[in-house]
């Protein structure tokens, strides 16, 4: 339902899962990866589409479920515009970023795991994102790719959320 007007949501096309149907087809232990792909596809795994991919792969629902709820790759709720990954791993731990964690949750009122009101920003605290030499880290994905931001300091890693909020 439509939180504004009541409305019934409307529902995916699931046409677009059609290809990774047909390139998993009969593939023994493809289950994670057509949950990728229509994690990809959608932003975030609806109990629709957790339906949906039960009807074509005769997986039941709540095996999907508990695969989906098992690996922190899957989301059940939709994100914002832009998925803030925030590292917290080992060197960026030491390095500071409980600090840009605490800036972030100050600067846009939302904590690991949440969403900005204006759906704009979901924060997302990761293991790793590999580039310990930037430490702290931070990645962004948004509707135009991926950007990392790095030796993040609580100023700029808010003039860097500012910069991509004045994005539109």
């Amino acid at each position: 339902m439509c939180d504004n007007c009541g409305a019934a949501a409307p529902r995916p096309d699931y046409g677009d899962l059609e290809p990774v149907f047909e390139r998993y087809a009969g593939i023994a232990g493809s289950l994670i990866s057509i949950l990728q792909k229509a994690q990809d596809i959608y932003g975030y795994l609806s109990l629709e589409t957790i339906g949906y991919i039960s009807s074509r792969t005769g997986v039941p629902p709540a095996k999907i479920y508990g695969v989906a709820t098992f690996y922190t790759q899957f989301r059940l709720e939709p994100i914002g515009e832009y998925l803030i990954m925030l590292c917290q791993g080992t060197a960026c731990h030491v390095n500071g970023a409980a600090l840009i964690e605490e800036a972030i949750t100050d600067h846009l009122g939302i904590v690991d795991g949440e969403t900005t009101e204006d759906n704009k920003f979901t924060l997302n605290n990761v293991a790793c994102l590999g580039c310990c030499s930037l430490a702290p880290v931070m990645m962004v994905k948004g509707p135009d790719g991926e950007e990392t931001f790095g030796n993040l300091t609580k100023e700029s890693v808010v003039k860097a959320l500012e910069t991509i909020r004045a994005r539109g």
